[in-house]
């Protein structure tokens, strides 16, 4: 369950995550009625989500190529010191009350520049900490840590919001960056695994979507990751819509579903890390389960059966997004990793500004459960029509199936490949 946390290097980098994932979670709730406070519009909060993630879908490939050509370690210095210089602004703006919604969208703005090349690099950087045969578990170990982060994070931001105040919630944020810094120095080089860095060349980018398109081994897991993020994956929108408006609470009990959410996150993430390698096929499983719950929040009538409904969420998001992560790391050639990576993050992030204001709209046009309704439709009908070729897949990758030369490993892959692909040895 915890094989990847041998590595000293991985150590480091899951406790200083958790830290400062804490202090993102507690940025989250606050912004969120920050805007709410300023405008009380749905629509508004799901422009200002959509404003964080709208580079990630203009430029996110570019932050992939980047990833590949420079040291990965570097980049996490530069992306989480200007993180941490960015929520700062943010706790003063707030705390001498000169906020205004244009400043809201343009921090969140300069924040998704930022994660243009910080995502990339930092799920991509998880490789080169940890052997081949542990990519899987410190892959679903970091989605853990996410999700175990928000618990503290967003049940801690409530607390201080009602409390103390919004304000407090941005420099804690500031502050937790601190963590991954120190973190990153403490590492030991020598004890890395190192992709190798790839020269810069004309058409990078063109270069990793042709790769990526007649891969169906990534193509159909990043068109699932598209869809449902774009339309599932807004729970920074839909979620606070539901406390405010069908629950009558406020960033408290926003702080507490989503808490509750990431408990069953955690409890999912500790399941999936115990996994042995898995098929292709269990993330269309895993849609179908998710879409389900998700249509149970949606229409639970009261805060208690929310709550109950919300674990379910939280464990049925961890599953499928460690599942597609995997998938995606395990299929892509190492010299593609970075790209591919950043594919996912334009797919699973970036469709934010195309999904956060559709979803708002519908959650104060036509009621907030409508919010949580339109994303579990959605994933439950990508589950249901990727399920036969993501089957038909891993037949091909079944043991004593010949693959063609110069096919790239499915999930289904025997370590030892795998190992050997990575240059593990």
């Amino acid at each position: 369950m915890v094989s990847s946390l041998r590595q000293r290097n991985y150590r480091l980098f899951f406790s200083g995550q958790l830290v400062s994932v804490a202090g993102t979670w507690m940025q989250s709730v606050a912004q969120s009625f920050v805007v709410l406070d300023l405008t009380h519009s749905g629509t508004q909060l799901g422009l200002t989500s959509a404003a964080r993630f709208l580079p990630m879908f203009l430029f996110g490939p570019i932050g992939g190529v980047f990833a590949d050509r420079m040291d990965r370690r570097r980049v996490l210095y530069v992306t989480q010191s200007l993180a941490g210089l960015l929520a700062a602004v943010f706790a003063v703006t707030v705390g001498t009350h000169s906020i205004r919604l244009w400043i809201v969208y343009l921090l969140a703005l300069a924040l998704g520049f930022v994660n243009v090349f910080d995502n990339p690099a930092r799920q991509s950087f998880i490789s080169e900490m940890v052997p081949a045969q542990d990519l899987p578990n410190a892959v679903t170990l970091n989605s853990v840590a996410m999700n175990m982060a928000r618990v503290f994070g967003a049940a801690l931001g409530g607390v201080i919001a009602a409390a103390i105040g919004l304000a407090q919630c941005f420099t804690c944020n500031a502050l937790s960056f601190a963590a991954v810094l120190i973190s990153l120095a403490a590492m030991r080089k020598s004890e890395l695994f190192p992709a190798e860095r790839v020269a810069r060349q004309k058409r990078q980018v063109r270069q990793g979507l042709r790769y990526v398109r007649n891969t169906p081994e990534l193509l159909i897991p990043l068109v699932m990751i598209a869809v449902i993020g774009t339309l599932a994956w807004e729970f920074q929108v839909s979620l606070p819509l539901m406390a405010s408006k069908v629950f009558h609470g406020g960033a408290a009990s926003y702080g507490v579903m989503a808490s509750v959410m990431g408990g069953g996150a955690v409890v999912g993430g500790l399941i999936s890390a115990a996994r042995s390698r898995p098929r292709a096929r269990a993330l269309c499983l895993a849609a179908i389960g998710w879409g389900i719950a998700i249509l149970a929040a949606a229409v639970a009538p009261s805060m208690a059966l929310e709550l109950a409904a919300l674990v379910f969420v939280g464990y049925g998001s961890i599953t499928f997004n460690s599942l597609a992560k995997t998938t995606l790391q395990l299929a892509a050639k190492p010299e593609m990793r970075g790209r591919v990576m950043a594919l996912w993050a334009l797919a699973w992030l970036g469709s934010t500004p195309i999904g956060g204001p559709v979803v708002g709209w519908a959650g104060q046009a036509i009621g907030a459960r409508w919010a949580l309704v339109i994303g579990g439709v959605a994933a439950l009908a990508c589950g249901v029509l990727a399920l036969p070729a993501l089957t038909r897949i891993d037949r091909r990758a079944a043991p004593g199936t010949p693959a063609a030369p110069g096919t790239p490993a499915a999930p289904g892959t025997p370590a030892r490949a795998l190992a050997d692909r990575a240059g593990a040895s």
